[in-house]
């Protein structure tokens, strides 16, 4: 019988997402990694700083073990950060530097999870104060919901960019079928949904 590993099982949920994260940027232009493709300007090199900042805060800061060591950068958590500036690259930020960052904030992270026992607690610092503390094992589970939440709506912007859909790279959970299968698919679906809407 295997022994169970909850720590282990947990972060390999956890980088299950985050390769699947990046996966959606391979082979795109510096445009379209930055697109905004929904009203709220959703784009993937933004969802990757995100989350990137996610793990720094979460799996640094909460356990007294930040990432910055001086001053952080200007779209950091701070009062005076520009509105969902985490969410988008500027001009002058490279895809290399916000994937670095993200490579950046696993290393920091997977130290802060190999370091610490999963009932270790820390405070999360921008939590009311009567929700502070938390458990590392509560911290992962967060993170890797929010990273595979995020890695979702990869998956979409992805598919509106250049119509290329699956779960990791080499195993795309998609059903076969060519173009002209799933036009057909779409199709029954908006029939069905112009049926019942009507109804």
């Amino acid at each position: 019988m295997i022994e169970p590993n909850p720590k282990a099982d947990l972060l390999r949920y956890l980088q299950e997402a985050r390769d699947a994260l990046l996966w959606k940027l391979d082979g795109l232009s510096e445009y379209d990694i930055r697109r905004p493709l929904t009203p709220t300007g959703t784009n993937l090199l933004g969802l990757v700083k995100h989350v990137a900042s996610v793990e720094l805060g979460y799996f640094g800061d909460t356990f007294g073990r930040p990432f910055f060591d001086e001053e952080p950068p200007p779209w950091w958590y701070t009062e005076d950060a520009e509105p969902e500036s985490d969410m988008w690259a500027t001009a002058g930020e490279s895809r290399e530097q916000i994937v670095g960052l993200y490579h950046q904030a696993w290393e920091h992270s997977n130290s802060t999870i190999a370091t610490l026992t999963l009932d270790a607690i820390g405070h999360v610092p921008w939590w009311p104060e009567e929700r502070r503390e938390v458990t590392l094992h509560h911290i992962l589970v967060r993170v890797t919901s929010e990273t595979q939440r995020h890695a979702g709506h990869a998956d979409i912007v992805r598919e509106l960019i250049d119509g290329s859909v699956g779960y990791l790279q080499g195993k795309d959970n998609m059903p076969p079928g060519d173009q002209a299968w799933w036009e057909g698919h779409r199709s029954r679906l908006e029939r069905v949904a112009r049926e019942v809407g009507n109804g």
